[in-house]
C-alpha cells in the first residue's frame, strides 16, 4: 500500500503529541504560555508537540524537511528559561531520550520554505491554540506534501467525541487519510479500532448544518449568516476551533465549513489546512477557496493565491460556492 510506512510513523507521532497536549491542557497555568510577536498565543504544548513530531519524522525520514508553525528562537532567551524547562519536562515524559538540545533542534526543523518540488511535511502542533487555552477543541495537524500536492494527512483531536451522536461519551480521536485510500477515524485510546468516515449525502443546501470558527477574527460571522440566508438554511451554526471543523464535515456531523476573509491581504497558512483538506476530500467532500479555486499548496508556507476556505460535503458544494460569491457582491 503506497505511503504505508509514512502513515504509520505519522499516526504514532500525532498520537504522542496528542498525549502531551492532553496532559499539558489538564494542568495549564499562566506561566505555560506567552504571546508571539504577532500577538497570537503559544503554549508549552505547541512547542512540545512540534518537538515530538518533528523528532519522530527526522528519525524515520531524515531527508524530509518540514514546514512547522513554531521556531525555538524565543526559547533560547534567558527570560523564557522557566517556560522552556516546562517544555522539556512534558516532552521527556513522552520520550525520555530527548535532551534540551534535541528538543530545540527538533522544533527548528520546521523552518523549511515549502514549494512546488520535492516532498516535505507540514505541521501545526496545536491548531486552535485559543480553544486549547479555553479547554475546548484543538487539533494536532500533520500532512505530507509532494510536488505541491497533499498526499497524506493526520488530525489528532484529543477533545473531540469519538461518536458524534454521543457527545458525553469517550473523547479523543484521530482522523487520517492517504490520497486515493479513503478517510478513517480511530479513538486515540486504540488506533487499531479504525473505521471509515464519509461525508453526508444531502443535496439540498437548506438542510445543511454550518460549522465555523469560534473566533470572529478567523471568519466573518456576519457574512456567514448572509450565506445561510441565501441557502435557506434554518440550522443554527455550531462553532468550534481548529481543523476539528474539517473532521466534523468529514464524518457527517456538519455539511459546510466556511472560513471567510476578515481582513485584506491575509494569507492562509498551509499547516492550517493541509491535513484537514485531504481528510475531507478523501471522505467524499470538496475544498476550495471562496471563488471555487482549488487550494494551491505549492507556493511556499502560505496559500497566497487563495482567499478564504469553503469546505463542504459534495452534494451542496456548487450551491454554497454560488452563495459565497453572491454574498461577496452584496458586501461590495
Amino acid at each position: 500500500m503506497p505511503y504505508e510506512s509514512e502513515l504509520a510513523v505519522a499516526l504514532e507521532a500525532v498520537r504522542q503529541a496528542s498525549a502531551l497536549c492532553s496532559t499539558a491542557q489538564a494542568g495549564l497555568t499562566s506561566s505555560e504560555h506567552m504571546d508571539k510577536a504577532d500577538k497570537s498565543p503559544v503554549t508549552v504544548a505547541d512547542y512540545g508537540a512540534q518537538a515530538l513530531v518533528l523528532n519522530t519524522l527526522a528519525k524515520a525520514f531524515p531527508d524530509d524537511p518540514a514546514v512547522g508553525e513554531e521556531d525555538a528562537g524565543d526559547l533560547r532567551k534567558e527570560e523564557n528559561a522557566v517556560l522552556f524547562s516546562k517544555i522539556v519536562s512534558y516532552v521527556q515524559e513522552i520520550d525520555p531520550s530527548m535532551d534540551e538540545a534535541t528538543i530545540l533542534e527538533s522544533i527548528d526543523r520546521g523552518g523549511h520554505s515549502g514549494g512546488a518540488t520535492g516532498r516535505f511535511w507540514t505541521l501545526d502542533p496545536i491548531d486552535g491554540t485559543k480553544g486549547f487555552l479555553r479547554g475546548q477543541q484543538y487539533a494536532v495537524a500533520l500532512a505530507l506534501i509532494e510536488n505541491g500536492e497533499v498526499l497524506l494527512g493526520v488530525l489528532g483531536c484529543p477533545n473531540l467525541p469519538v461518536d458524534p451522536d454521543t457527545p458525553d461519551g469517550e473523547k479523543g480521536c484521530l482522523l487520517y487519510a492517504v490520497k486515493g485510500q479513503g478517510s478513517f477515524q480511530a479513538p486515540l485510546s486504540d488506533l487499531s479500532k479504525a473505521t471509515s468516515v464519509v461525508c453526508d449525502s444531502i443535496s439540498e443546501a437548506a438542510q445543511a448544518v454550518f460549522c465555523e470558527s469560534v473566533e470572529s477574527g478567523h471568519t466573518a460571522h456576519g457574512r456567514s449568516a448572509v450565506i445561510g440566508e441565501l441557502l435557506g438554511s434554518k440550522a443554527t451554526p455550531f462553532r468550534m476551533d481548529s481543523q476539528c471543523k474539517y473532521a466534523a464535515v468529514s464524518r457527517g456531523q456538519a455539511s459546510i465549513y466556511l472560513r471567510l476573509p476578515t481582513r485584506p491581504g491575509y494569507e492562509e497558512k498551509i499547516w492550517d489546512h493541509a491535513a484537514g483538506c485531504i481528510v475531507l476530500t478523501e471522505a467524499g467532500g470538496n475544498v476550495a477557496d471562496t471563488f471555487g479555486n482549488p487550494l494551491d499548496f505549492s507556493l511556499g508556507r502560505t496559500l497566497k493565491l487563495n482567499k478564504g476556505i469553503v469546505a463542504t460535503s459534495a452534494g451542496v458544494f456548487d450551491s454554497v460556492i454560488k452563495a459565497v460569491v453572491k454574498s461577496s457582491l452584496t458586501d461590495s
